[in-house]
């Protein structure tokens, strides 16, 4: 099922290269049309049924590849200039899809573990995270100000 994309929102179907040692799967690249610059690469994981979000970026881009389990990744656009404001997207990443989720500023983004094990998420964002002042700006999870139903169980949400 095909949906509207948040406006700056990218996509692109990895491949997985597998043969009989095991498998390969280039996560970004320079010369991909989503690549926009190199902040840093980390891991973040959530056990199963546990939500991490809502948060924005203001000076950077987050580029989401899930490279163990399977995550449902949720986007919403609150920004008064943007065309598709108000819109919610929703991707099923990871094994079973591995695709890369170019998040742009300023619109909100979480995400959720639907798998049985914990699942690990590649982030290659495009600036370095400021322990001083970290770019980021927190909604909890079950906020009003997001049309979103996570399916929350009590105890599993995390901001």
């Amino acid at each position: 099922m095909s949906q509207r994309s948040i406006d700056g929102v990218m996509t692109r179907q990895l491949r997985l290269n597998v043969d009989e040692r095991g498998s390969l799967m280039e996560v970004m690249r320079p010369d991909w049309d989503v690549f926009e610059r190199f902040g840093q690469v980390y891991v973040t994981s959530a056990y199963p049924g546990v939500v991490k979000g809502w948060h924005y970026h203001k000076k950077q881009y987050d580029n989401f590849v899930c490279v163990r389990g399977m995550m449902k990744v949720a986007l919403f656009d609150s920004r008064d200039n943007s065309p598709t404001k108000g819109l919610l997207n929703e991707f099923f990443i990871g094994e079973r899809n591995p695709l890369l989720v170019k998040i742009p500023p300023y619109v909100y983004h979480g995400f959720k573990c639907i798998g049985t094990n914990e699942a690990l998420i590649v982030n290659v964002p495009t600036g370095l995270y400021d322990y001083n002042e970290p770019d980021e700006y927190r909604l909890p999870p079950d906020t009003k100000e997001i049309p979103y139903d996570w399916g929350l169980t009590p105890g599993l949400m995390h901001g």
